[in-house]
């Protein structure tokens, strides 16, 4: 074989290879996707009380480094619209297990705290959560778990770039 037929096949094989990449990827997203609405229906199912976006909310809150984050810094941590945010939370403070009142520098500013009741309510149900989580990682290994995390991870990045009007492909 001599060197432009060597150039030939490896071309080739690194369009076979990106098509197959590019296969996966399609394969990756379709799935992130149906496994979303799977999980979250399942979340559901696990109390009658509180939806999984709900619970998302709830945990965002609680991880957040403040007591009473706004509604607009919730909203951009959980991807969702500052409107769909209030109206979950006002549901949630209807349920006692959250409470919004506005900032006291600036009332423009609705801010929402955890209750004690909300914190009871979730000390309940912990069980039910470790089970939930077992079950959804079961035969998960530390290797399998923390690459998925570090595509997850990627992922995530990626999104916040796009988001941010800074795709990766235009910085090259």
């Amino acid at each position: 074989m001599d060197e432009n037929e060597q150039q030939a096949q490896q071309a080739q094989q690194a369009q076979q290879a990106q098509q197959a990449q590019q296969a996966q990827q399609a394969y990756i997203l379709g799935t992130l996707l149906m496994l979303a609405n799977r999980i979250q229906a399942l979340g559901d199912k696990l109390d009658a009380q509180i939806t999984t976006k709900q619970w998302l909310l709830i945990a965002v809150i609680l991880k957040s480094g403040t007591i009473a984050p706004a509604l607009t810094d919730l909203a951009a941590m959980t991807g969702s619209s500052r409107q769909n945010v209030k109206k979950m939370a006002l549901i949630l403070e209807k349920q006692g297990l959250v409470e919004l009142a506005k900032d006291a520098q600036d009332s423009r500013i609705v801010r929402v705290r955890l209750t004690e009741g909300c914190m009871d309510y979730f000390a309940g149900r912990s069980k039910k959560e470790e089970k939930f989580m077992a079950d959804l990682f079961n035969g998960f290994d530390g290797e399998l778990t923390g690459g998925l995390f570090r595509g997850l991870a990627g992922l995530s990045r990626n999104i916040i770039l796009m988001e941010a009007g800074s795709p990766a492909d235009e910085k090259e």
